[in-house]
């Protein structure tokens, strides 16, 4: 039996959060292993709906749920999910929930820097959700950064935070914002302190004893593949390392305890914020797709950019990730076009590419060339068995599977969670 670790193989919302909560059942822990509350997961479990963005979707089946060393953790935004989901009938605890205690955390002063810089890029801003998560990672890097540790040692936390000030109060004041209070932040985490540190484990003890016992583990990433700061598309990324790799770094188990890779990939292609797009559409399919997909972001409420779905993209995630089979997500907004579009490469200048080039220049140039496939006008919407999709449908899934060579193991035919066609169990390796 493998462990499992599931990866958005797109640019995020690509519907991890169902797929993490259906395999949920499956898994003994499930672990968070990057980014922060910038990423944002929708579940839906019959009339409820839970908005996750710092707690593993492990929480909502009962399972021992890890935010592992990778995330960077905002205490005030962690506290506050906690009580909402709580106030849903979600009892999260001690016993439930563990913070690693080497994790890194977010402060206001974060925000603060996240907001003035993207207010002073103007038409050069990357379209951040403003919550602190990059400077929290600059921070990081840099061996300034307040971990969860330091909240027990408040006098080693004082002379944490003068040196923490010493980098921040130059950005401040070239950016024109008002300087930190030291002693301001130091109340505040001393405050919290008490909250927090309940949660607060070696994480990566605990998971190399589940390991040892033999017990299943599914890491759960955030955001998607082609947001990872070193393989997205950049400098349109998040901070982090988005890919499966970071599943064994953002945990603190080693790379072969990761196992079978799940790459989540929508049955087309959505984007938030600004960055290049080859399949992007700005017509009424395009709007058709949003407005059947109900495409808006789980974390920020703005709208996601829609397109054809992008066989390049997702062929050059699963060779990033190690990727072993996909769960196809959303077959449903399909039904009902005449024809579908997929890319199968891009047209740059002269040249035909058979993958999305580094370059700024090369990105934002490439135009996609599409292969056209036939549409169906059944209903797939709640299906649950292969039969039950139309010939059209299962040729499109076999298509999407040749161009991308990876196998769907996954296909969810809707947002709820027994909504789903299992192809092969990742758990069975």
């Amino acid at each position: 039996m493998a462990n499992v670790a599931v990866v958005g193989a797109q640019w995020g919302d690509e519907g991890k959060g169902k797929i993490v909560d259906w395999l949920s059942n499956r898994a003994d822990v499930v672990v968070r292993f990057q980014g922060g509350h910038n990423a944002g997961h929708t579940l839906v479990v019959g009339e409820k709906v839970y908005k996750l963005s710092l707690l593993p979707s492990g929480v909502v089946q009962g399972k021992l749920s890890v935010i592992g060393n990778g995330v960077v953790v905002d205490p005030w935004a962690l506290l506050d999910e906690i009580g909402r989901i709580t106030a849903q009938g979600v009892a999260i605890g001690p016993d439930l929930l563990v913070l690693a205690d080497n994790a890194c955390l977010i402060l206001p002063l974060h925000r603060d820097l996240d907001a003035a810089r993207e207010a002073q890029a103007g038409v050069a801003k990357i379209g951040t959700t403003g919550r602190g998560i990059g400077p929290a990672y600059e921070d990081k890097v840099g061996r300034r950064a307040i971990r969860v540790a330091d909240l027990a040692d408040p006098a080693a936390l004082e002379a944490k935070i003068e040196r923490l000030l010493a980098h921040h109060q130059a950005l401040r004041r070239g950016l024109n914002i008002p300087e930190a209070d030291g002693a301001e932040l130091l109340t505040a985490l001393t405050d919290i302190a008490s909250k927090i540190l309940p949660y607060a484990r070696p994480a990566w003890r605990l998971l190399d004893e589940v390991r040892r016992s033999g017990k299943r583990v599914l890491f759960e990433g955030a955001q998607g593949a082609l947001l990872d700061v070193d393989h997205g598309t950049y400098p349109f990324v998040t901070s982090s390392n988005t890919v499966a790799g970071q599943a064994a770094a953002g945990s603190g188990l080693g790379p072969r305890s990761v196992g079978y890779v799940l790459g989540i990939v929508k049955a087309y292609t959505t984007r938030v914020g600004g960055g290049p797009f080859p399949t992007e559409l700005f017509d009424a399919d395009g709007e058709r797709l949003g407005e059947r997909g109900h495409e808006f972001g789980t974390v920020t409420g703005r709208p996601r950019r829609c397109g054809w779905f992008d066989a390049v993209l997702a062929r050059q995630s699963k060779a990033i990730n190690g990727i072993d089979g996909m769960a196809l997500t959303k077959l449903d907004v399909l039904d009902g076009f005449e024809t579908l579009k997929v890319c199968v490469g891009y047209k740059v200048g002269d040249r035909v590419l058979d993958y999305l080039p580094a370059g700024m220049a090369d990105q934002a140039a490439a135009t996609p060339v599409y292969e056209t496939l036939e549409g169906w006008s059944e209903s797939t919407f709640g299906a649950r068995s292969w039969k039950d999709l139309p010939a059209a449908a299962v040729k499109y899934v076999r298509r999407v599977e040749e161009l991308t060579g990876a196998p769907v193991a996954l296909l969810s035919t809707s947002p709820e969670r027994d909504d789903t066609i299992l192809m092969r169990d990742p758990f069975e390796g």
